[in-house]
């Protein structure tokens, strides 16, 4: 019986000997496992160090650009409230030249009178003229009496000369 004892310890033996073999490849490539990711980790902490400082230059550049933004829209402000001014100042004046061509147009309705009696002056004047010269051309032909017309003997409604009036007041920036 002792020797299946021993027989028995020698298998026992032969048994550890075996699962500590087996546990010491195991453990190995554990340790090769863990030295490849011991390595891959520190690359992502280099990686992450990279993406952190590019991250901090973006969040600055980023703010700059905000206070340039912030800059450019004040003096933007200032520019839309010029563009304003023009525009009522534009309006002012719009109004000015339509209240000037009222008062124009008014005493001319004032003085149409007048004008139309010019215009009857002005028409003798002419035939005066041209009988003027054509008495000089034919000195046989008997002169007619010239007929000037007083205020009396004209018209009672004299024709009123024609006007034509243009005012335009659209304004489209060109």
């Amino acid at each position: 019986m002792e020797v299946i004892l021993y027989i028995s310890v020698a298998i026992i033996a032969v048994a550890f000997f075996i699962l500590v073999v087996y546990i010491t490849r195991t453990l190995r490539s554990l340790q090769m496992t863990l030295t490849s990711v011991s390595h891959t980790l520190d690359g992502l902490e280099k990686q992450l160090q990279g993406v952190t400082s590019e991250t901090t230059s973006l969040l600055q550049k980023t703010n700059v650009l905000a206070e340039d933004l912030q800059q450019k829209s004040e003096s933007l402000n200032g520019v839309v409230s010029a563009v304003k001014e023009v525009g009522r100042s534009v309006q002012k004046f719009n109004h000015s030249v339509d209240r000037i061509a009222d008062r124009v147009t008014s005493q001319m309705n004032e003085q149409e009178e007048k004008i139309s009696q010019v215009v009857q002056w002005g028409n003798v004047a002419l035939e005066i003229r041209d009988r003027f010269r054509a008495r000089k051309k034919q000195p046989t032909q008997v002169e007619q009496p010239i007929v000037v017309p007083n205020e009396r003997e004209a018209d009672p409604q004299p024709k009123k000369p024609e006007r034509k009036r243009s005012r335009s007041r659209s304004y489209d920036g060109a």
